[in-house]
């Protein structure tokens, strides 16, 4: 379905609608009554879903891992310990990491890395949500990845879809605009 940000379903309950916007490093999980928003570039976002208990999260990280000795608690910059934070919240609420339903979304080719690879900061963090999902046994429904430019998303915590508006980067063909994911 085609649509801005403004025209986004945002829906209309006879109680409150929590709205949340994630800044990089967040993760939040939430019942059905919450709609998750976040804006990314190379960052990357993994939204979680439990179809039956209509429960999820989402996280938008900034690297894939943290370089050096993790002294303090974990930090949702990073993949790896945003997994963590979403594994937490998952067993907090009596259900098992396994059962959720993920979708990923960012990665953008924006910074380039230093690295004998050649790989990009965005391409990196694709990776480490991939693996770690792997690692999870979480599905992966889909993966709205890579390309240039960034996106806006916005979770529906009650009927987990997703909505992307993707606009790429200057001098690339027209911005894109996606639906319901």
């Amino acid at each position: 379905m085609a649509g801005t940000p403004a025209s986004w379903p945002l829906r209309a309950t006879a109680g409150h609608v929590k709205r949340v916007f994630l800044h990089p490093g967040e993760v939040h999980f939430d019942d059905g009554e919450a709609q998750l928003h976040t804006v990314l570039g190379s960052c990357v976002a993994i939204t979680l879903w439990h179809p039956g208990r209509r429960i999820g999260g989402m996280c938008h990280y900034v690297l894939p891992v943290r370089v050096g000795t993790r002294l303090g608690p974990l930090d949702g910059r990073y993949a790896d310990e945003a997994m963590e934070m979403l594994v937490a919240a998952a067993q907090a609420r009596d259900t098992a990491i396994g059962e959720y339903q993920a979708k990923i979304f960012g990665g953008a080719d924006v910074l380039a890395l230093t690295s004998s690879t050649n790989e990009t900061v965005g391409e990196r963090n694709v990776a480490a949500a991939l693996r770690l999902l792997d690692h999870h046994r979480v599905p992966l429904l889909v993966a709205h990845v890579g390309e240039s430019g960034h996106r806006r998303i916005f979770l529906d915590v009650a009927s987990g879809d997703v909505w992307v508006r993707h606009q790429l980067g200057s001098g690339e063909r027209p911005p894109t605009i996606n639906g319901r994911m």
